[in-house]
């Protein structure tokens, strides 16, 4: 064997590796010429046991694995003997057909199995075990798979990873491709995963103009969605243009016809940002939707802040002791005042840390509501956070999708401003969580005369979404706060409680004297010994001491996805300590991340069609590779993914801080260390041990934990809520009515 270019010619045996990005592929391949097997390495978008492959490339001894064909081009048919059929249906390549369902088809059609199945796919149900159910199930996949692999073979030939094929296809069908050579950049509102770099290179490589119209709309677009991510509702337009230009080089002048034809063709909104609202006076850009949220925030809470109270003229003093008696405690003066504001109030805001007494001072008046025969609701972002509220309360509560009642089938919430909520009392608990779109849709389900009480802690991370809609409310002053202070008894003695409010104080929270507290620091200084100790935490002492099961119950929060102690990193050492790939053989590699039966996962995007949001946290308890399908337990609800999909999913063994609001947890372990220095700053350190409920450890170095408590949270989100709903209730611009 030489290093002349040669061929090879044989059917796929086994697929050892292949890169759904970037097509890289390790192969072991028959040659029927010589009767051996041979790997053969090389780049090809789509590859399926049983196929017959062509190859040309030279021979090399790698010193690891032997000798290998490296191909420079690889080209795939399908097969055309029984044998290669059945290994190629059986590969999991057609939904409704495993290893069985392919040998009794072939054992009918024999050679000529593949044509039937493209041209009259109705005689499969002379095979014995397809009805129609899965006839059509085989019907569609084919059909599918033709399409998605027209598209990865485009997509590879101009530079572009595979691994979205499937997605590209479902959203345009047969005219995929001619959609995409038109314009490129409509995969970035289209398709979820796809960002403005990847359809930029795409672009470029399709020959379109750096100068481009739609390049420099795609831009304007983009930049004020990646702004947005970072919680920013609004921005300064002269930033927007800085921006852009930064991003694509593109001449100014371009830049502005386009946020024109933006403005004309009503994706974007200019309105101007008052200097005692912003930083400075200047117009600002808006997308269409964020600027209607905000604007629709502001005049809902002044028209319900100005709406009758539901609640008939009471005994404040004869309700709050009927209250003292029926709960059988007696009421701090804070809670009294905040019960009593509730029953004035139209619109109210409870904020106030761990152990205040906020679920006491919920209870109370909901008793006070009931009591009035008032029909109560209680709501709040998350289903863990909604499932809390539940508990504390004795009454039942929903997540706000589920309160607002989202239908899949038309794409929207059947609770809206003309099918509005029936409610007198409207209570939603961890409202630091809520963002300026989810809010709008709320408060436009919110009748008037209806009570809506927002209740948490707004020393926590603002939401994750745009905008900062609890701080906002409070720094309005044009409703009524009420801020609990006073730590109750039995709370003082919780160290997890001490040590939040000595981190929300500036001031270095203190480990428990003895093995039976709840909250302790463990030092160490190494990332390396960091993450060691971490580890045997999770998976030995915590377990051993506390008697909670390592999966289930201890949740590691890192302020970083990045980085050696961040997320990604530390969820492929947990996964391999805590559910190895020995421990079943269950498992798929999609998206550069393999995934087992078992494996902790989080959503990271609200899919409605599903209702599971982003943050929800559930196990894997099927992967089935015929109907290539994944199934998730979301709390005893049972989520199925097809492959194509599962980039929603990534493994939650650690999860961000931020993705930890409205959670909580039997134990939190927090990484800590100064590779963490531009997150390290104190409400994320405060929201991070406020989610434990019996036992919160912080592993790192003594550094880190003094920037972290010491470091004010200096981000500054553009937003004009605060503005908006000091000023008239309709200070829409023309342009957006």
């Amino acid at each position: 064997m030489t290093n002349t270019v040669e061929s090879l010619s044989g059917v796929v045996e086994r697929i050892t590796f292949h890169n759904l990005d970037n097509g890289y592929s390790v192969l072991k391949v028959l040659v029927p010429a010589q009767r051996e097997v041979f790997t053969v390495v090389g780049t090809i978008s789509s590859v399926v046991a049983g196929e017959y492959i062509e190859a040309r490339g030279t021979w090399i001894n790698d010193r690891t694995h032997g000798m290998q064909f490296k191909a420079d081009e690889l080209k795939t048919t399908p097969p055309h003997t029984s044998e290669g059929i059945v290994k190629y249906l059986g590969s999991g390549l057609i939904k409704g057909i495993g290893p069985t369902y392919a040998k009794r088809i072939v054992e009918v059609f024999g050679d000529r199995t593949l044509e039937v199945i493209d041209k009259s796919p109705t005689f499969l149900s002379e095979v014995k075990g397809i009805g129609p159910q899965r006839l059509e199930l085989i019907r569609r996949s084919w059909q599918e798979q033709h399409g998605v692999r027209d598209i990865m073979v485009f997509l590879q030939s101009y530079g572009i990873g595979t691994a979205r094929a499937v997605r590209i296809y479902k959203q345009y069908g047969e005219n995929a491709i001619e959609m995409v050579k038109g314009n490129p950049y409509r995969l970035t509102t289209d398709i979820w995963g796809i960002g403005f770099k990847t359809a930029d290179d795409l672009a470029m490589r399709l020959g379109l103009p750096l100068d481009s119209p739609l390049r420099a709309r795609a831009a304007v677009r983009f930049v004020l969605q990646d702004l947005s991510s970072n919680g920013n509702v609004g921005y300064p337009e002269a930033g927007v243009v800085e921006e852009t230009i930064r991003l694509t080089g593109i001449d100014a002048t371009i830049i502005q016809e386009a946020i024109e034809t933006g403005r004309q063709e009503d994706e974007l909104v200019r309105d101007s940002a008052p200097a005692e609202a912003s930083r400075e006076a200047a117009n600002w850009l808006y997308l269409k939707p964020l600027f209607l949220a905000e604007t629709g925030v502001a005049r809902a809470i002044r028209s319900l802040a100005k709406g009758q109270h539901p609640l008939p003229q009471i005994d404040v003093p004869a309700a709050l002791g009927w209250v003292q008696t029926k709960m059988g405690l007696e009421l701090a003066e804070s809670q009294r005042e905040a019960i009593e504001a509730a029953t004035k109030e139209s619109v109210l805001v409870i904020t106030g840390g761990p152990g205040v007494g906020k679920t006491t001072i919920v209870r109370g008046i909901i008793e006070v509501f009931a009591a009035k025969r008032q029909r109560v609701e209680l709501a709040a972002p998350t289903g863990r956070a909604a499932k809390r509220l539940s508990e504390s309360t004795g009454r039942p509560a929903r997540t706000i999708h589920r309160l607002l009642e989202f239908d899949a089938a038309i794409g929207g919430f059947r609770r809206d401003r003309d099918h509005q909520l029936d409610a007198d009392l409207l209570v939603i608990d961890e409202a630091s969580m809520l963002d300026i779109v989810l809010m709008n849709q709320l408060l436009r389900a919110v009748p008037h005369g209806c009570c809506v009480i927002f209740v948490g802690d707004v020393d926590q991370l603002p939401s994750v979404g745009p905008g900062a809609v609890l701080k906002d409310l409070i720094d309005s002053q044009v409703i009524r706060v009420v801020r609990l202070k006073h730590i109750f008894r039995q709370a003082s003695a919780s160290y997890i409680v001490q040590a939040a409010h000595a981190i929300n104080a500036g001031h270095e929270p203190e480990s428990a004297p003895n093995a039976s507290g709840d909250f302790f620091f463990v030092e160490a200084d190494t990332p390396e010994a960091i993450a060691d100790k971490l580890i045997e935490m999770v998976q030995k002492r915590i377990p051993s001491r506390f008697q909670l099961d390592p999966l289930r119950d201890v949740q590691i929060l890192s302020p970083m996805n990045k980085s050696e102690l961040g997320v990604h990193t530390l969820n492929q050492r947990l996964q391999a300590v805590l559910n190895p790939s020995g421990s079943n053989d269950k498992q798929v590699e999609r998206f550069g991340r393999t995934y087992r039966v078992g494996d902790k996962v989080i959503q990271s995007r609200n899919n409605y069609q599903r209702e599971v949001f982003n943050g929800d946290i559930g196990r894997i308890t099927l992967i089935d590779p015929v109907e290539q399908e994944l199934r998730v337990d979301f709390d005893g609800k049972i989520v199925p993914y097809e492959f194509g999909e599962i980039d929603e999913l990534s493994l939650a063994y650690v999860c961000s801080i931020h993705k930890s609001q409205g959670s909580e947890y039997p134990a939190v372990v927090i990484p800590l260390h100064t590779q963490h220095y531009v997150m390290l700053q104190r409400n994320l350190l405060y929201t991070a041990v406020t989610r434990g409920k019996k036992l919160v450890v912080i592993v790192g170095s003594r550094k880190a934990l003094s920037i972290a408590v010491q470091k004010q949270d200096t981000a500054f989100r553009y937003t004009l809520l605060r503005h908006r709903l000091r000023t008239a209730p309709d200070d829409t611009p023309k342009e957006a009515r």
